[in-house]
């Protein structure tokens, strides 16, 4: 039976996405949960996994083509008898609630079988926060529209499954650790569905002899360029540009080395910065914001979540840290390496690129000395580190030799004046500066 596969809701607003490659063709097998059309979102380039097992029919998206939700990307056939078009998500069972009663024996109701060759219907998150708390998914009843699989029905099938859990440990004699360990190395030797960033740049191929060439503008780099263009064209940006010795804090950070070192950790400077940039937007909370464009508000963040311009193999990436302000300074550092190392091999997922309140881009490691990075909207505010160098400058009438570098503070001007930028930036480096002042201001390291 044909049935149309749309474009499903990826979450955090996105409206459309770009197709940019096809991993199957037409008339290809294909399995539930296999990766089956790479989507580039304003967020990420994703692969979206077929809903069910069955054929590859006519694919109607073709690449390079942008659609929006709920557009048809491919028909597919799961092998039955009817030869009316349907689409997948309608035919999954609907409003299916999970039955308890208080004081009973009985085991709670799990989700009725779904047909065969019909798949699961959840948005990408939905099915990573199924992952996270060890709920199988495919025993989820799903509430939403069309059957489809809500974070609240994840959620409450959490505690079903645990209600169940000790019978089927007693059955199998497993421990819940090792049930989980098995889940953990099951999922890794099998095709994940949650979307994740994939390698959607290659390199142009250049002819001998050739004078010119034309690249299309398609994939992450289409992105980069409308989300850039649109930053300038809404914000009302400045960048307020000053200097910072780092001397003292490359001491206390030679002195913490060994320490993250015996704990597997490189301890690079952005730890450090991420947290003095948090005790910044604490005392300065209009630069953790966002502007509501519609009602005209302004949206104060109480959250921070930190994000930080990655440069990978595929263009400009952001990964986010999130609550950086409830983490060490080891926390942190371990969360940079390992969300890096996931954005410059393609396996970043989604969530992990979004719910940012403000942004560091280290440009210093490439070298320059001053830059105005572009905000990164809906944040209102971006600091740029610039590189590190020995400079000769007064200290108490006499030149000395320290380890100075500009920092640039680009915001949106709707928002904050430049006097709060000064301000910002000058207690910033009051912090970077005075390495005592994060023992003062409650920072741990481990």
């Amino acid at each position: 039976m044909p049935r149309d596969f749309k474009l499903p809701d990826l979450g955090e607003g996105v409206a459309e996405g770009e197709i940019v490659k096809w991993l199957v063709h037409e008339g290809d097998s294909v399995s539930e949960d296999q990766p089956m059309v790479e989507v580039m979102t304003d967020k990420a380039t994703v692969q979206i996994p077929s809903p069910m097992t069955g054929k590859v029919g006519k694919i109607v998206a073709k690449e390079g083509q942008v659609a929006k939700v709920g557009d048809v990307l491919v028909t597919l056939d799961d092998g039955g008898s009817s030869s009316t078009k349907t689409d997948v998500a309608q035919k999954v069972p609907s409003n299916i609630q999970t039955a308890t009663s208080i004081g009973s024996a009985t085991q709670p109701a799990q989700a009725a079988p779904r047909p065969t060759g019909i798949g699961i219907v959840a948005t990408p998150a939905t099915r990573k926060l199924a992952r996270d708390l060890g709920v199988n998914i495919e025993s989820v009843a799903g509430s939403g529209p069309g059957g489809r699989i809500t974070d609240d029905d994840v959620r409450k099938a959490t505690g079903a499954q645990r209600t169940a859990a000790p019978v089927s440990q007693q059955a199998t004699g497993q421990s819940l650790g090792q049930q989980q360990k098995q889940v953990q190395v099951q999922a890794a030797a099998s095709p994940a569905p949650m979307p994740q960033i994939s390698q959607a740049l290659t390199a142009p191929v250049v002819k001998a002899g050739q004078a010119e060439e034309r690249i299309p503008i398609h994939g992450i780099r289409r992105r980069i360029a409308e989300k850039m263009s649109k930053s300038l064209h809404t914000a009302a940006q400045v960048t307020h540009v000053d200097e910072v010795d780092y001397t003292q804090l490359i001491g206390l950070r030679e002195k913490l080395k060994p320490l993250a070192e015996q704990q597997g950790v490189k301890l690079t400077f952005m730890p450090f910065i991420m947290q003095a940039a948090v005790a910044c937007l604490k005392e300065f909370p209009y630069f953790n914001s966002s502007i509501d464009e519609e009602r005209q508000e302004i949206i104060l963040k109480h959250y921070y979540n930190i994000g930080f311009a990655t440069d990978t193999p595929n263009g400009l990436i952001v990964p986010v840290v999130k609550d950086v302000d409830k983490k060490s300074i080891l926390q942190i550092a371990r969360e940079l390496a390992d969300l890096s190392e996931k954005a410059r091999t393609g396996r970043i997922a989604l969530d992990e690129i979004q719910g940012g309140t403000f942004t560091v881009t280290n440009i210093g490691t490439l070298g320059g000395l001053i830059s105005t990075p572009i905000i990164n909207i809906p944040e209102v505010a971006i600091l740029g580190i610039q590189k590190i160098q020995k400079r000769p400058v007064v200290r108490e009438n006499e030149i000395v030799i320290r380890d100075i570098s500009f920092i640039s503070l680009s915001f949106d001007h709707r928002v904050v004046d430049g006097a709060d930028a000064a301000r910002f930036a000058t207690r910033l480096i009051s912090i970077l500066e005075n390495p005592g002042l994060f023992t003062l201001g409650g920072v741990r390291f481990n």
